[in-house]
């Protein structure tokens, strides 16, 4: 038996000791039907997220309670998060930045949207790839190439062509 299983046995033990406690010294409260505080139940939800035994250890509740707690403690944050007064959105992307962009993007014809997303990472500058391409001047479009019959006639006298075939024998 090596170190770490005596160890992860050891934490596990110690882990359902303490599960245990906590669920007694609720249950010792004075009433008949003891309400968990808001500190009990997350709790039960952050043990429920490091420990995989935790419904074996759960003895007040049903395994099914905890996972709704959790449910209804993600709903408020994201509640929380999306009533946040003058934070609608994503933030908007700097003025500099905006024209760092267009700069670049004029300087360098030949580079696209990753070319210059690396280069704003080298220079600290934290924006996705496609927030730039969004950002990058439209540029015309390139005229159309000739196509492979006009390919032919123009380059007719300098073409030549062969065939490179093989036989196999009775003795290849």
């Amino acid at each position: 038996m090596g170190i770490l299983s005596k160890f992860s046995i050891t934490a596990n033990l110690a882990i359902e000791n303490l599960a245990l406690r906590q669920q007694l010294d609720i249950l010792k409260r004075k009433s008949k039907r003891p309400q968990l505080q808001p500190k009990e139940r997350l709790f039960w939800i952050l043990l429920s997220l490091f420990w995989c035994r935790w419904r074996e250890a759960l003895v007040i509740v049903k395994p099914e309670t905890v996972v709704r707690w959790h449910r209804q403690g993600f709903k408020l944050f994201w509640k929380f998060k999306s009533r946040q007064k003058g934070r609608v959105g994503r933030s908007r992307i700097n003025k500099e930045i905006r024209s760092l962009v267009r700069r670049m993007a004029k300087a360098n014809p030949l580079w696209g949207a990753p070319r210059i997303h690396g280069e704003l990472l080298k220079l600290c500058i934290r924006i996705s790839e496609r927030s730039v391409s969004s950002l990058m001047p439209v540029r015309p479009p390139k005229p159309p190439s000739q196509t492979w019959r006009a390919f032919l006639k123009n380059h007719m006298h300098n073409t030549c062509s062969m065939d490179f075939f093989t036989i196999p024998t009775a003795n290849f």
